[in-house]
């Protein structure tokens, strides 16, 4: 397995984060992850503060490895959350759906690393001058609140722009479509459909499993969200040209 600045940076085992989906990346999953190896995150989704501590408090009881959170920005309890995740003292802080610049900087004051997802380079380079220890280059082929680049036109553009670790995210299955050929630290992603997990409506799951090869979910724009699986990297600009994880199977990011 690849080690990379990322692991040394948040202390995991392998270069791997598990995104924060709404409805699916509780407690129960990312303790999970976290305790094999890659960064767990909970989902902040629209929760309020409480019911994020509740979460944070649940995955201390799972596992003793680094964890994050999903700080989903538009969220109208966001500001809750922002503090909360202060007083939790949560090891890793993931943010989405819009600039953290609101917050970041109490954020690094009490020793939390922001990790915030970046559609652009301008984007990118402004939560670096922010504190950011790295971002999430994000690719339109992922799920959420994305921007119109596709990740292998984005990425390489990002890494070049900054200086930090960038983490590669959108439509990377496997380690041979995100290897650390453009540069990124690692990968940063969506899980498949976890099984027998309550939250997926049926119909969600029966698709999963009738996919074929050729089959298709477009994501026509409008509208701009969606929900799928998806799973991502992380790497840093001075590891470019390193080749790719051939055959490395990340379905747990």
């Amino acid at each position: 397995m690849i080690r990379t600045e990322i692991c040394d940076l948040l202390g995991i085992e392998y270069p791997i984060f598990q995104g924060g989906m709404a409805w699916v990346s509780d407690a129960s999953l990312a303790g999970a992850v976290s305790n094999a190896g890659g960064l767990g995150i909970i989902a902040g989704m629209n929760s309020n503060g409480e019911q994020l501590r509740a979460e944070i408090q649940k995955i201390r009881e799972i596992t003793d490895k680094p964890f994050g959170v999903n700080v989903m920005l538009l969220s109208p309890f966001a500001d809750e959350v922002a503090q909360v995740v202060v007083e939790e003292k949560v090891p890793v802080v993931v943010t989405g759906a819009g600039l953290p610049s609101k917050y970041i900087k109490n954020w690094v004051e009490n020793g939390l690393k922001v990790i915030p997802v970046v559609p652009s380079v301008a984007i990118a380079r402004m939560c670096e001058r922010m504190g950011a220890c790295a971002v999430v280059a994000e690719g339109g082929e992922s799920g959420g609140h994305v921007g119109d680049l596709t990740t292998m036109t984005l990425v390489p553009q990002v890494v070049d722009a900054v200086k930090i670790p960038v983490l590669a995210a959108g439509g990377i299955g496997d380690g041979r479509g995100g290897g650390l050929h453009a540069g990124r630290q690692g990968r940063a992603g969506r899980h498949p459909l976890p099984r027998g997990r309550r939250m997926h409506h049926p119909r969600k799951l029966q698709a999963a499993r009738a996919a074929r090869q050729g089959h298709r979910h477009h994501r026509h724009r409008p509208p701009r969200r969606s929900s799928r699986a998806r799973t991502e990297i992380a790497c840093h600009p001075q590891d470019a040209g390193i080749g790719v994880f051939s055959g490395f199977h990340c379905r747990g990011v």
